[in-house]
């Protein structure tokens, strides 16, 4: 029997280019652009936004948008409910049987938050622009200033689609299969922590940063070049992985990358920021 096809994740820019072209042509087709741009540390992503973006692109707030509230121990960016995410991507626009595609300008590391919280509400149609704002950029393509807004959308969603582990489950995890760590190597090693109370590890965590999944040009590598990548970090192909970062974000990207390479990862979502936030939660520095 053959498997299931796995949903596309990328799309590169010219294919981008000749599909918002052809939809000009044909108005039952669209696409929905959406523009995540978010750094830790750097809170000016709407200004970049409003700087240069993709034509009729539509700005997202990661943090009001793609995360909720709760406490410490929630972790900073816990999963938001589902009826503020849908009316968030209502507003954005989307309808069903609309083609989503996101972008940031730091290889996807926010952008894939709303890839992975699209596909965890059912809607497989939703692709990341391979290499961003600075592949669309190299290729020559014209950008747009200001802001759009959107006719709202009309689409339904319902949580459920992706895996999640809580904190209870990732603190078992190793003994299953691998827990990916996706933050730099300094912060797993416990040389340095910027914002959370502790610094260190989630014992039996692998270092596996993010940036690993990236090529010099912020394109991911290749799905071969992926493979080996997470082989060497221990993965076989029948593993039970789950991956978590800081604060869910760019654990999002690890996830978008392992299943590029054909694995399916649980996603920790208070990640980092909440273990931190236990008292009683063992930490590892090495």
């Amino acid at each position: 029997m053959t498997a299931p096809a796995q949903p596309a994740i990328l799309i590169d820019a010219a294919t981008l280019k000749s599909q918002l072209d052809s939809t000009e042509l044909d108005s039952t087709e669209r696409i929905v652009l959406l523009d995540v741009r978010w750094a830790l540390g750097d809170p000016e992503g709407h200004k970049h936004y409003l700087d240069g973006h993709l034509p009729d692109a539509v700005y997202v707030d990661l943090e009001t948008e793609l995360a909720g509230h709760g406490t410490p121990q929630d972790g900073r960016h816990p999963l938001p409910a589902l009826a503020d995410f849908q009316a968030a991507v209502r507003s954005w626009g989307v309808r069903e049987g609309d083609l989503v595609v996101a972008y940031d300008n730091s290889g996807n590391a926010s952008a894939a938050r709303l890839w992975w919280l699209l596909r965890h509400a059912g809607f497989e149609a939703v692709r990341l622009l391979d290499g961003g704002l600075s592949a669309w950029r190299e290729a020559g393509f014209e950008l747009a200033s200001g802001e759009v807004v959107a006719t709202p959308g009309d689409v339904t969603l319902e949580f459920g689609a992706m895996r999640v582990a809580n904190v209870t489950e990732v603190a078992q995890w190793p003994v299953r299969g691998p827990l990916l760590d996706a933050r730099a190597g300094e912060r797993y090693r416990g040389e340095v922590e910027p914002i959370d109370p502790k610094a260190g590890h989630i014992p039996g965590a692998v270092s596996a940063p993010t940036m690993g999944n990236l090529a010099a040009d912020q394109k991911f590598l290749s799905a071969e070049q992926l493979r080996k990548r997470f082989a060497a970090l221990g993965l076989a192909p029948m593993s039970e992985v789950a991956v978590y970062c800081g604060s869910g974000v760019t654990a999002a990207h690890e996830i978008a990358a392992l299943e590029i390479a054909g694995f399916k990862a649980a996603l920790f979502p208070g990640s980092w920021s909440a273990w931190s936030n236990h008292p009683d939660l063992p930490v590892e520095t090495s």
